[in-house]
């Protein structure tokens, strides 16, 4: 594992069965170690209450970050601010599996646990799908769903919306009008 990311080890090997806390940070180089194009840099401290009993470890994270990002509309680059608490769980057995996002297992003997993919993903998880710079989040912009781009081409017609029953009617009349029987 890349030295950058060795900071985010948990020596879990000889712990008390108790809890007992960690404080982590991080900054540019901690993001460019991760293929990704979705945060271009910032920073962030993450608080690690981590809860250690004989058949399993609790993670409860508290995570503060300050990322920089590309709109995706403008492709300005802005900071925005995010906070999340997580809960993560290693759970002792034979082998090492994935149970779920929250939950693996982890061989007994593992002597450390690194936490910087978890960071990582739970950080990245607050990233708002469609990036946009705050100028553009003001009350007055286009709603969302509006037409922002017309094209000159484009000409609306209005048709009358009519009950479908009475649609049956004028079509039968038009029938029988072009049969000549009125």
């Amino acid at each position: 594992m890349k030295r950058e990311l060795s900071k985010y080890d948990i020596l879990i090997h000889g712990l008390e069965d108790k809890n007992h806390e960690y404080d982590f940070e991080g900054n540019d180089s901690f993001f460019q170690e991760f293929e990704q194009d979705i945060v271009e840099g910032g920073s962030f401290k993450a608080h690690v209450l981590l809860e250690k009993n004989a058949t399993f470890i609790r993670l409860n994270l508290e995570i503060t970050s300050r990322l920089r990002l590309q709109c995706d509309r403008s492709l300005d680059i802005f900071e925005e601010d995010f906070s999340s608490r997580e809960m993560h769980i290693f759970k002792f057995g034979g082998s090492a599996a994935e149970m779920s996002d929250e939950m693996e297992v982890i061989p007994f003997g593992t002597h450390k646990i690194n936490i910087a993919n978890l960071l990582f993903d739970y950080i990245l998880l607050q990233v708002p799908m469609k990036k946009l710079h705050p100028r553009f989040r003001t009350e007055d912009g286009p709603e969302e769903g509006t037409l922002v781009y017309k094209d000159p081409n484009f000409t609306e017609e209005k048709e009358e919306i009519q009950d479908p029953r009475w649609a049956a009617l004028i079509n039968l009349k038009q029938i029988s009008e072009s049969n000549g029987t009125s």
